[in-house]
């Protein structure tokens, strides 16, 4: 049965996403930009943040993990605004290119262990153990999740409604007019990008942050492994990934069936709307691969195989980005091309640990003959 513990889970994970949404609106819906650097800013974010909170640093760990987002929008804005760069190629190249910058950050090495660390999460637990006799500590990650969304929220309220704001909203509505108001659109797409960056980083480096608080279901397994219980650790994790692909199938439809109002909604003029209808729904089309990929990468570190891990996330990037050159540039397939370069580079990241995982292999996990859908209370 589904219990309180994924309620609350999923609003603390959606109150960290809600950064991610929250630049994608500045970037899509403000500036009109397709800014395609969201994934590698988002992982660079856990890698900056993950590298600063092992020196003991937890706060500054969010700060350098912005920092490290507002380089990567930088980047991105350059190849636009200096040397011509189609906005969704440069988007492409610098998420391409952050797959090594991601690798760099982090040492070369697929996981980063901050279980034993002090984060944001886990002293907030302590500074609300004292409060209401520890009533408080049990909502310790959904709160400061939460203040962290609604405050990032309002301060991109108020600094849209200044005068800088003001530009950057007048840019991507009419850069003509905004140039001929003596404001240089180049610099008002480059701060709008780099902030962009910083929220997506930030949703990173929360994320990770709030990971090793022992957030998750993988989480679970890797506890239920500690104590020995294999296969009870092996019934949670089927559970896990059959769930996974369930709603993976299920947002797949829902996403396919809502792309065009939404995009409507969003923004897209009747120029953009039918690359944009075309481009999701491809993308759309691979949710359950994308989610898998992202599932299999906690559970392949729990499992004890990190360079199996390592492995897959360079397969996944490289095939991305040799079918990118071979769609876009050999097949001039356009944006359906980058759409299934992306995706098939998802069914590599998410196929190939399924695959490893049911048949019978060397590391601690293995997925059941039977999945089950059964949800019980986190213990």
């Amino acid at each position: 049965m589904l219990s309180m513990n994924v309620v609350t889970g999923a609003l603390e994970l959606g109150f960290i996403y809600a950064l991610v949404a929250m630049a994608l609106f500045l970037s899509f819906r403000v500036l009109n930009i397709a800014d395609m650097t969201t994934d590698g800013s988002f992982t660079l974010g856990c890698a900056v943040c993950c590298q600063v909170t092992l020196m003991g640093h937890p706060f500054l760990g969010l700060l350098a993990a912005m920092a490290a987002g507002v380089l990567s929008g930088y980047i991105t804005a350059f190849l636009q605004t200096r040397l011509g760069v189609e906005s969704i190629l440069a988007g492409i190249i610098v998420n391409t290119g952050l797959y090594t910058i991601n690798l760099m950050a982090m040492g070369f090495s697929s996981t980063l262990s901050v279980f034993k660390c002090d984060t944001i999460f886990s002293l907030a637990k302590s500074a609300l153990s004292g409060v209401l006799g520890g009533a408080l500590a049990g909502w310790s990650k959904l709160l400061v999740a939460a203040v962290i969304a609604l405050t990032v929220a309002l301060l991109l309220t108020w600094f849209l409604k200044t005068r800088l704001g003001l530009s950057i909203r007048a840019t991507g509505d009419s850069p003509d007019m905004i140039r001929a108001s003596s404001v240089n659109p180049a610099f008002t797409i480059t701060v709008g990008l780099c902030i962009s960056g910083s929220l997506t980083a930030l949703s990173g480096a929360v994320g990770i942050a709030m990971a090793a608080a022992g957030a998750g279901y993988w989480a679970l397994v890797a506890q239920q492994l500690g104590q020995g219980n294999k296969q009870k650790a092996n019934h949670t994790f089927t559970t896990m990934v059959s769930f996974t692909i369930l709603l993976g199938v299920i947002l797949t439809a829902i996403g396919i069936a809502v792309i065009r109002p939404v995009c409507v909604l969003l923004g897209a003029t009747p120029e953009m709307i039918e690359g944009c209808v075309v481009y999701g729904r491809v993308t759309i089309a691979f949710t359950a691969a994308f989610m898998l990929q992202n599932v299999f990468q906690s559970f392949l570190a729990a499992a004890e195989k990190p360079k199996l891990g390592l492995f897959v996330t360079v397969a996944a990037g490289l095939t991305n980005a040799v079918l990118d050159a071979v769609f876009i540039a050999g097949f001039r397939w356009g944006l359906a091309g980058a759409a299934l370069a992306t995706g098939l580079g998802q069914v590599v990241g998410g196929v190939l640990p399924l695959i490893y995982f049911l048949r019978t292999n060397g590391s601690l996990l293995q997925l059941e003959k039977k999945p089950s859908l059964e949800i019980k209370p986190m213990r």
